[in-house]
């Protein structure tokens, strides 16, 4: 069995553990308008996790991943399999710890920008 995976059969994908979140790297994820998207709808969805494929991203399925992993690795969201899919989450609890307020405030600069400029 790879180490990755635990007796429950479950596959574990690597985070970065809350105090190895870095603004820099946080501020990169978002600066690609489809990840930035992921981010506003995960959390519109509150506390809901989303796989993937509930994503309709202007991407192919290799870039939709690409872009996942940014997110994963830059600490936004936390994903889990559930089956053969991968689960979404934003790490709000993680991110309002470490930078408060910020999280809010890219949310909703990012919906003004929409609004202004008629993109979603």
């Amino acid at each position: 069995m790879p180490p990755a995976a635990t007796a429950a059969g479950t596959r574990d994908l690597p985070h970065p553990a809350r105090e190895e979140i870095r603004l820099e790297s946080v501020l990169h994820a978002l600066s690609d308008p489809v990840r930035l998207r992921i981010v506003r709808d995960l959390a519109a969805g509150s506390d809901e996790l989303l796989s993937c494929s509930h994503f309709d991203l202007p991407v192919t399925k290799s870039t939709t991943t690409h872009h996942f992993r940014v997110l994963r690795e830059s600490g936004l969201v936390r994903q889990t399999y559930r089956g053969t899919a991968k689960m979404n989450g934003l790490r709000r609890g993680d991110l309002d710890a470490l930078f408060p307020g910020l999280l809010d405030a890219l949310l909703a600069a990012a919906a003004r920008q929409a609004a202004c400029h008629g993109t979603d």
